[in-house]
């Protein structure tokens, strides 16, 4: 998917949200609102954000613009991305705020791992290029619609782009769980939790459940079991169209809580049921460079290919062009 157009009144807006507790994250966002608004591009920053980075939005030609809202379309409405300095955290802040409209994400990585980020800080002034000549394309992510039944009346939803994990709000407890595919039973253990993922969220919570990493091509979705007590306990991928579901078994002691991307919580008594379905609103994630996924696993992980022959054997058959 290409760069947006211009918004229907002309103006070039760019939503910037910044992880200001981080001093290299200041500095980056304060040279952003520089090179952007000389370029005639209106910034639209959060108050609280603009005041940790001490901006005064008149002092920029053209001046910010300053936002009350945290989340909602209010904040993202009208901006052809948003710009986020962070890690993957504050990333998935933003998704939050831009789900409902559909604003692309473009992150610049001033945390560890950065995996949803496509820029490094220290390639900033390559990135401004790229935004102020839109050289960049948005691809969409899938994401996951969560609900959360109590005693068969729907209580709680909520949209998630990595994951959504149950687990056990007690931690001396085990968590007694039914897991369902389509309708189906499938399989009952005692465990921490279970993680149920995006392809994008392969890499993250699913990963460290020991889940499988998936292409974000692929189109599926992955539910993972966190320590589970059971024979038949392995991490499983299904269709884009299935439905997952998790019960909590309703005994006094089986309460645990759902997490949405860490950064959502709802709490689940005994009895409660949890539908997990492909979300409706993809997240647009902004890519800049057109590398292929394995590169960015090898780069993001600091995985070893030494000794790979693979460029020079192809070039030896003659089916390489590069």
């Amino acid at each position: 998917m290409s760069a947006p157009d211009p918004t229907s009144d002309g103006v070039r807006r760019v939503l910037m949200l910044t992880h200001t507790g981080r001093a290299q994250a200041r500095e980056v966002a304060q040279a952003c609102c520089k090179a952007l608004t000389a370029q005639g591009i209106v910034l639209r920053l959060p108050a609280s954000e603009a005041a940790d980075l001490d901006l005064d939005p008149a002092s920029f030609d053209p001046p910010l613009e300053l936002t009350a809202a945290e989340a909602g379309a209010g904040a993202g409405r009208d901006c052809e991305l948003a710009l986020v300095i962070g890690g993957d955290g504050t990333i998935l802040r933003a998704a939050e705020i831009v789900h409902a409209s559909g604003t692309p994400v473009l992150g610049v990585n001033l945390g560890h791992v950065g995996f949803l980020a496509e820029a490094e800080y220290d390639a900033v002034e390559s990135t401004i290029d790229a935004i102020v000549h839109r050289r960049y394309t948005a691809e969409e992510r899938l994401t996951l619609d969560v609900r959360v039944y109590r005693d068969g009346e729907l209580v709680s939803t909520t949209f998630a782009l990595n994951e959504a994990s149950v687990e056990k709000a007690a931690r001396e407890r085990m968590l007694e769980v039914v897991v369902e595919v389509d309708g189906r039973p499938l399989s009952r253990w005692g465990c921490d939790g279970v993680v149920c993922a995006t392809p994008t969220g392969s890499t993250a919570y699913n990963f460290s459940a020991g889940g499988p990493v998936v292409w974000p091509a692929v189109e599926a979705l992955l539910m993972v079991p966190i320590s589970a007590h059971a024979l038949f306990a392995r991490p499983m991928v299904v269709a884009p169209t299935s439905v997952l579901a998790v019960e909590l078994m309703a005994r006094a002691d089986g309460a645990g809580v759902l997490w949405c991307d860490g950064r959502r919580a709802v709490d689940l008594p005994p009895g409660a049921r949890i539908e997990v379905r492909r979300g409706e609103q993809p997240i647009r994630l902004v890519r800049l460079h057109d590398s292929p996924f394995t590169d960015r696993l090898v780069a993001k992980f600091d995985l070893s290919v030494e000794g790979w022959r693979g460029r020079a054997e192809r070039r030896r058959r003659g089916d390489d062009d590069a």
